[in-house]
């Protein structure tokens, strides 16, 4: 048996227990996935890491690029961990793969680290996200890439943050403008407290525990005609919820927009592998997302 096929009964595995044990699985994913991301290819990618993009310890950043490039795209990808925990560092691998996997296909990456709830309640997380862009907007330059190009990339609680961001026009400021595209991977985009979401105390560290305000503060509601461009993934074996919020993100911009986003779900992955996979041998989610960004990135 070679290693594709212990992966593929591995996720065969997990999967369909995945929601019974949601951080035990996470943990297991992410150990699993270390040794195929430890030999993946990098291809002469230099890493400038720990740049400050604000004056609190958590917001950090790490670039992600080829020496000598120029204009190229900027991928800026925001951590999950359900609002209260997370760093961009899940693992030595993950969740460096991504920013790997960019670099290496010729856009600049950068991961970011942001404040966490309880003690940053929202709306720090997205304030934290403006904040990174306008550190990008500044200085991408510098290492390459195209300020006027730059997509906002965000998994699970991330990706709550990158949508209130990209959609809530109440967050719009001066390096909104530079968003090119908005990548939503397995997205937590409506708050919910209910009895059927595993992380219901979690959401409520962030956006408090009165209900009556979450259609409000839920990046899905303030999708607009002239939202960004956005890609949609999510995978087979989700937190529960997940996918029936990227859904709905879907079909609320196809609404608006009077078309349908790129949309893929991921099948046979799990809410941790849909990043974790990243810059391994399996590149459908990969090839897709960089032909997103190939289709939407600015003229130079």
């Amino acid at each position: 048996m070679d290693d594709s096929d212990d992966l593929d009964r591995f996720l065969a595995d997990i999967g369909p227990r995945w929601a019974q044990g949601v951080a035990a699985n996470v943990r297991e994913v992410v150990a699993r996935y270390g040794p195929l991301l430890e030999a993946a290819p990098r291809d002469g990618v230099q890493v400038t890491q720990d740049v400050a993009y604000g004056a609190n310890p958590r917001q950090r950043l790490d670039v992600f690029a080829k020496p000598g490039i120029v204009r190229a795209p900027v991928v800026l990808f925001v951590h999950g961990g359900a609002f209260v925990e997370g760093e961009r560092n899940r693992s030595e691998q993950v969740y460096s793969n991504v920013l790997h996997y960019f670099a290496r296909h010729d856009c600049v990456g950068i991961n970011i680290e942001y404040r966490l709830a309880p003690d940053y309640p929202y709306p720090c997380g997205t304030e934290d996200v403006a904040l990174a862009l306008a550190w990008a907007v500044a200085h991408v330059a510098e290492y390459g890439g195209d300020p006027d190009s730059v997509f906002l990339m965000g998994h699970s609680a991330g990706a709550a943050h990158v949508a209130s961001y990209a959609y809530d026009t109440r967050f719009r400021d001066a390096a909104h403008r530079h968003v090119a595209g908005v990548l939503i991977v397995s997205g937590r985009v409506r708050a919910d407290n209910s009895a059927g979401n595993p992380n219901a105390r979690k959401v409520e560290a962030y956006y408090g525990t009165d209900a009556s305000m979450y259609d409000d503060v839920s990046p899905v509601a303030h999708v607009a005609d002239d939202s960004p461009p956005t890609f949609i993934a999510f995978a087979q074996y989700e937190n529960p919820l997940i996918d029936v919020y990227c859904l709905e993100l879907a079909h609320s911009i196809a609404k608006a927009a009077r078309r349908a986003p790129p949309l893929m779900r991921l099948e046979r992955h799990n809410h941790t592998s849909i990043v974790a996979h990243i810059n391994t041998d399996e590149d459908r989610l990969g090839a897709s997302l960089r032909d997103f960004v190939a289709a939407h990135r600015r003229p130079a």
